[in-house]
C-alpha cells in the first residue's frame, strides 16, 4: 500500500451516489408500502451499505483500513429511479472516497437482490463520487500567488564547509511543491547578530517567508530561538505546537526541539530543526496550510 505515514489527520468527508432504476411503478409502490417479499428494502439495504463501507479494505487490496466515524445513507425517489447517496466522515490521514462509492454500490446491489423477484428489469447506473473535502488539497493557499521565501541554514560546521547541507534543500523542495519561489538560500554560522541581521535584510527585500533550519536544539551554540525572540512582532504558538506534535508522533525526541514561528510586519518567520528528517517533517506538518496566513495578514476570514 501507499505510504501515508507522512500525512496528518484531518477531517475527511466524501459523498457518492448510485442510481437504481426499476422498470415499473408497481415496484416503487411495493417499496413505499413495505410489501416486498424479502423485507423492508430501504432498511435492509442501508444495513448492507454500512457493512460494505466497513469491509472496503477487505475487498480492495490497496485501500487503507481506517476508522469510519460517520456513515449516512439516504434515498430519493424520482419516478422510476431511486438515487442512493452515501456520505462518509472520518478524521484520518487519507480520504474516504472509495468507501463512499463502495457503500453506495453495495446499497444498490442489495436493492437489486431484494427487488429482482418482482421486477426483472432493474438497472444500476451512475455510480460516482459527488464531492469530497479534507486533506491538503482542501487547504491550499487561496489568498495570494507568487510568494517568495528565503531559506537560511544556521550551522557552524556547514558554513565552515565541513558538512553538506541537506535540511535546507529538503525545505526548498517542499516550498517548490507548494508553489513558493525561492528568493535566496544561504548558509551562516550560529551567531545571534548574523541571524538578526539576515532577518532584517530579507524582510526589507519583501521576502514573504524566512525559514531557518538549525540552531533550535539545546547546545550552547543553538541560539536561533533567542535571536528571533528579540525581533519577532508576534509569536504564533499554534504553528510551533503543530510542528512538535507531528514530530512527537514520529520520534520521542521532538519535544526537545525549540521550533519558532512568528511574524515581523508582513513576513512569516520560521525556525525549524537542523536535522534533515526534522526539517522535512516540520514542513510536512504545516505546509501548504500555513500559507493561509498571508490572507489573514491582509484581513481575510479564516473560513
Amino acid at each position: 500500500m501507499v505510504d501515508i505515514t507522512h500525512k496528518s489527520n484531518t477531517l475527511r468527508i466524501a459523498t457518492a451516489q448510485a442510481i437504481v432504476k426499476v422498470s415499473k411503478q408497481e415496484t416503487i409502490d411495493a417499496i413505499k408500502n413495505d410489501i416486498v417479499p424479502k423485507g423492508n428494502v430501504f432498511a435492509m439495504s442501508k444495513a448492507a451499505g454500512l457493512l460494505g463501507v466497513k469491509k472496503t479494505p477487505d475487498i480492495l487490496p490497496d485501500c487503507h483500513p481506517l476508522p469510519i466515524e460517520y456513515t449516512g445513507i439516504d434515498y430519493e425517489i424520482n419516478n422510476l429511479e431511486i438515487t442512493v447517496t452515501c456520505t462518509i466522515k472520518t478524521i484520518y490521514k487519507t480520504g474516504v472516497e472509495v468507501e463512499a462509492m463502495h457503500g453506495a454500490s453495495v446499497v444498490a446491489l442489495n436493492m437489486y437482490d431484494m427487488l429482482k423477484p418482482i421486477d426483472k428489469g432493474i438497472e444500476i447506473h451512475h455510480i460516482k463520487l459527488l464531492n469530497k473535502k479534507g486533506g491538503k488539497s482542501s487547504f491550499k493557499n487561496r489568498f495570494r500567488n507568487e510568494l517568495k521565501a528565503t531559506v537560511i541554514v544556521c550551522s557552524d560546521t556547514i558554513s565552515a564547509g565541513q558538512k553538506e547541507d541537506r535540511a535546507g534543500k529538503a525545505i526548498i523542495k517542499k516550498l517548490e511543491e507548494s508553489q513558493v519561489s525561492i528568493l535566496d538560500y544561504i548558509i551562516i554560522p550560529d551567531e545571534k547578530e548574523i541571524i538578526q541581521d539576515k532577518v532584517k535584510h530579507y524582510e526589507n527585500l519583501n521576502s514573504d517567508l524566512i525559514i531557518f533550519t538549525g540552531g533550535t536544539g539545546l547546545s550552547k551554540r543553538d541560539v536561533t530561538p533567542e535571536a528571533l525572540d528579540e525581533i519577532i512582532d508576534r509569536h504564533i504558538p499554534g504553528i510551533e505546537e503543530a510542528i512538535r506534535s507531528y514530530g512527537q508522533n514520529r520520534t520521542p525526541y521532538s519535544m526537545l526541539s525549540r521550533s519558532v514561528a512568528g511574524t515581523l510586519n508582513q513576513t512569516l518567520i520560521l525556525a525549524l530543526p537542523g536535522s534533515t528528517n526534522g526539517a522535512k517533517e516540520s514542513m510536512e506538518a504545516i505546509f501548504p496550510s500555513v500559507l493561509h496566513i498571508f490572507g489573514i495578514l491582509k484581513g481575510a476570514r479564516h473560513d
